[in-house]
Formats: C-alpha cells, sequence, structure tokens
C-alpha cells in the first residue's frame, strides 16, 4: 500500500488534507456548515448518547431548527423594515402588525433551541470535575468508585497523590473527565509541591469542584481555606466522606445554596447521589429527539441572538433600531449554518478534522 501511494503521488496525485472531503461537500452546497462539523463529532463522540446526538446534527435537525428561526426572523423584519419606508402615515405599525407578540413567539423557540444545543455540547465537551481537599480525605477511593476501576493508588499515608490523575468516564451518557488532585496542605516537600501547583491550576479549568471532607469532623478551618482560594464563580459540591467510620446514613441536602453529599466512597454508598447532583448542577436533562450535537461558536452564536431580540424588544418604540437588531440577529443565526462565515473561521474548523475525513 505504501508503494502504491508513492508511485500515485509520484505521478502528479497529494494527499487530501484534513477535513477537505467534507469541505468540498460544503462549498458545493451538499451540506450545510453545522452538518459539515456534525461529520468530525460522530468520529469523536465519547459516548453512543453522543454519537446519537451527532447523528441528529449530521442529517440536518440542528440545521432545521436553524432554519425555521431564520424563517421567523426574515419575516419580521421584512414586516418593520416596509413600516419604515411610510413613516408618514398615522399608523402604528407596531401595535398593529403585533410586533411584541411575534418577537416572542421566537424569543420562545429560540429558548428550545439553544437547550438543545446546550445539552448536545455537554455530549460533546463533557465535564470537566477536579476532586479537591486535605490529604487522606478520600480523593483517589472516590475517583476509582467514580471510575469503576483502580486508576489512583489508596493507602493509610496521607499524600499518597502526588501528581494529577485523569480518568474519563460516563454518566447517564455525558462524559466527565474526572481529576484526582494532590491533597491541599503545606508541605516541604518538592515533589508534592509541584503536585499541589497542579492541583490549583487543574481548578482554573473546571467545570465543577468536589470539595472533599472528612465526615467524622465536617467542614473545618482547612476547608474554609481553600474555599476562599476557589474562584467564586466555579460550581462546587461538598462531599463529606467516612460515613461508613461515622454510622452516619448516606443523603443529599442544600445548605446556604450549595450541595451537600454524604457517602462512602470506600463501600460505594451514596455515590449515585453525587453522579445525579453533578448532572443536575450542569443543567442536564433526560436525553430527548430535541438533543443535538453543538459547538462552542454555536451556544455563542444563539446567546448572541438571544441579546439582540432581548434588546429589539426593549426597543420597540423606535422601530430603526428595532430592525437593526433584527439584522444582526439575523447574521449571529446565518454564522452557525454558515452563509455568512469567514474563510478564516472555515480553515479553523476543517484544520481540525482527520486526515481527508
Amino acid at each position: 500500500m505504501q508503494l502504491l501511494l508513492a508511485r500515485c503521488l509520484t505521478l502528479g496525485a497529494r494527499q487530501a488534507e484534513p477535513g477537505e472531503f467534507t469541505r468540498r461537500a460544503y462549498l458545493n452546497d451538499k451540506i450545510d456548515l453545522a452538518q459539515a462539523e456534525a461529520v468530525a463529532d460522530v468520529i469523536g463522540a465519547a459516548t453512543a448518547e453522543a454519537a446519537r446526538s451527532a447523528v441528529r446534527s449530521l442529517v440536518g435537525e440542528f440545521s432545521q431548527r436553524i432554519h425555521a428561526l431564520l424563517g421567523q426572523l426574515i419575516n419580521l423584519r421584512m414586516y418593520v423594515e416596509a413600516c419604515l419606508d411610510f413613516p408618514e402615515e398615522d399608523i402604528d405599525f407596531i401595535t398593529q402588525g403585533k410586533v411584541a407578540e411575534k418577537l416572542a413567539a421566537i424569543m420562545q423557540e429560540l429558548q428550545s433551541v439553544f437547550t438543545g444545543a446546550r445539552q448536545g455540547n455537554l455530549l460533546r465537551e463533557g465535564i470537566q470535575v477536579v476532586l479537591v481537599g486535605q490529604p487522606n480525605v478520600g480523593k483517589s477511593s472516590l475517583m476509582n468508585q467514580l471510575a469503576g476501576e483502580e486508576v489512583a493508588i489508596v493507602t493509610p499515608i496521607a499524600g499518597t497523590t502526588r501528581d494529577t490523575i485523569k480518568s474519563a468516564i460516563q454518566i447517564n451518557g455525558v462524559p466527565l473527565h474526572i481529576i484526582d488532585t494532590a491533597g491541599l496542605r503545606e508541605s516541604v516537600d518538592e515533589v508534592e509541591q509541584h503536585g499541589i501547583a497542579r492541583t490549583w491550576r487543574a481548578l482554573e479549568s473546571a467545570n465543577i469542584a468536589l470539595l472533599l471532607v472528612d465526615a467524622a469532623h465536617g467542614i473545618t478551618t482547612a476547608e474554609k481555606t481553600i474555599l476562599e482560594r476557589l474562584p467564586s464563580v466555579l460550581p462546587k459540591i461538598w462531599v463529606h466522606n467516612k460515613i461508613d467510620l461515622s454510622k452516619e446514613s448516606a443523603k443529599s441536602k442544600k445548605h446556604d445554596g450549595e450541595a451537600h453529599i454524604y457517602l462512602s466512597a470506600k463501600t460505594g454508598v451514596g455515590v449515585d447521589l453525587l453522579r445525579e447532583q453533578l448532572l443536575k448542577l450542569v443543567g442536564w436533562q433526560p436525553i430527548g429527539e430535541g438533543v443535538f450535537m453543538a459547538r462552542a461558536r454555536h451556544l455563542t452564536a444563539l446567546a448572541a441572538v438571544k441579546n439582540n431580540l432581548d434588546a429589539a424588544s426593549q426597543l420597540l418604540s423606535q422601530p430603526e433600531l428595532v430592525a437593526e437588531e433584527l439584522r444582526l440577529a439575523q447574521e449571529s443565526l446565518n454564522s452557525i449554518t454558515g452563509e455568512f462565515t469567514p474563510d478564516d473561521l472555515l480553515g479553523e474548523i476543517f484544520s481540525k478534522f482527520c486526515i481527508g475525513k
């Protein structure tokens, strides 16, 4: 095969560039940009649910929802801009045309699309979960329970984990990237210091922090010190471990707006409560037909559309500004399917594909 390939190249052929076949399909209007991206998402899907959602995007379900929104938006734009051509008429076109009601209907549909896209983005990107706490509170044991295998060394010696350990798991089809970290404490050990520094770096990119404490003594000054250094916007779950020793029952409760889960990482009792809370915290809902694969840029575009529509609804007394906000909203929607997408963005998207895909 290598000799055959070499001969073909000698005779003038060349190897396909990353994403070239899919890019050609897009440029020749066989598929739109959202469908083209779904090709790579099907290949890279980490779970069965992610693959199903990517296939839904590939066959055009996501694009159809976007085009339906575009149709409503274009009709409203046509009406508003037509009204601007007759400023001398003493008619309240905004009220008679029920612009506010039509805007509300579009925003309701947009929210439905955004919810499905956000769910799909979770399936694509997964959730980065960092285990943090003092040494010997059971972080490695909990990681092993969540992973379903011995991925981290567990010993009674505090400070056994010196470096970050990563494991990919799934809960109800949602990929989770669990990161076990070095216990946070003052240490003169140079290796342990490096591990602690990596813990803080891991927390900077985390989606959720699991703060482990020993259920026997609860949240102490040491945990409060750790809490002070955590990013204030980082979602947190307090995990009270070792209830097998404290003789407490597994439970989940809320305190000061934060979730507290009582479990035993050693026996596995209460771990299901933690799994449920993890999905709840990121807004995951049971998988449905409305979930399709989506990327961060899609969510950004949909958020921009929402901002434009919100602004338009506040400017109904000024039709010129309403028309401008609707135009900007349409441009953002068009960027999802690629009707108005800069060439440099296309290059970036397709460069991440497998060779020839």
